[in-house]
């Protein structure tokens, strides 16, 4: 249960203030921790970030490809993937990711965090194959990249609403740049 506590206090704090935030300090703080008992959980903050990754990854892709597999067509599954990747923004699970993945991380936690990225981009590859790309999984990295962007934008507090933003991302995504 304390584990439980740390991550979802770890979380918080890196929705609310980015990795800067994330400290055993303030860990021990939320949770009403010693520091010292902080650190019989975590040897380090890379160590909170790889947890954090092997917890909330497979939840967030678990997400994205349940909303692939109610779709019915390739199109609507490259629809699904962009617009629930674009839905999860406002989750703290994916703040505490994206603050993850701006950070200083030791190589342990970068190769997990490129893992569970290579594994979204594994979902779409099909699809895009059945579109006639020719090489699907290059065309699944700049969709992927396309989605990253408009994450940003989101999380960034864009003048565009999240919904028009999702469904230019969508647009590109289907229709490239004709519209």
């Amino acid at each position: 249960m304390q584990r439980g506590a740390l991550l979802d206090a770890a979380r918080s704090l890196l929705s609310e203030g980015g990795t800067e935030a994330l400290t055993f300090p303030a860990l021990a703080e939320r949770t009403g921790l010693a520091r010292s008992s902080v650190y019989e959980y975590f040897r380090s903050r890379a160590a909170v970030v790889e947890e954090l990754c092997a917890v909330d990854f497979p939840v967030w892709a678990a997400e994205i490809e349940s909303a692939m597999d109610l779709a019915a067509t390739p199109q609507e599954k490259v629809e699904a993937y962009v617009r629930r990747q674009l839905e999860l923004v406002g989750d703290r699970r994916h703040r505490a990711v994206v603050a993850i993945s701006a950070s200083e991380l030791d190589s342990g936690a970068r190769e997990k965090i490129r893992a569970a990225h290579g594994a979204l981009i594994a979902m779409i590859v099909e699809a895009l194959a059945e579109l006639g790309q020719r090489e699907p999984r290059l065309s699944a990295m700049l969709l992927q990249g396309m989605v990253d962007a408009a994450v940003r934008r989101i999380e960034l507090g864009a003048a565009e609403d999240p919904s028009a933003i999702a469904d230019a991302t969508v647009a590109m995504a289907l229709r490239g740049v004709r519209g």
